[in-house]
């Protein structure tokens, strides 16, 4: 188990927040969230901010593509 979260990380997990997306895209966002607590959760160190940097970019995607399909019509 990690000790303490580092400012750092706290202030990142902070971007998985997903409670101001349409419920749509709520359900695409929270999977991330729920993987950055762990991650945070379970690892400590200067990676797990790096690891939270790139599982943010990707959980950003994600939603890009759920709104996308949504507006397409998909």
């Amino acid at each position: 188990m990690a000790a303490e979260i580092h400012p750092a990380t706290a202030r990142m997990l902070e971007n998985f927040r997903y409670d101001h997306l349409p419920a749509r895209l709520q359900e695409v966002s929270k999977p991330f969230h729920d993987l950055a607590h762990q991650l945070t959760g379970t690892l400590s160190g200067p990676e797990v901010t790096k690891a939270l940097d790139s599982l943010w970019e990707a959980k950003n995607w994600a939603v890009v593509a759920a709104s996308s399909a949504s507006r397409a019509g998909a």
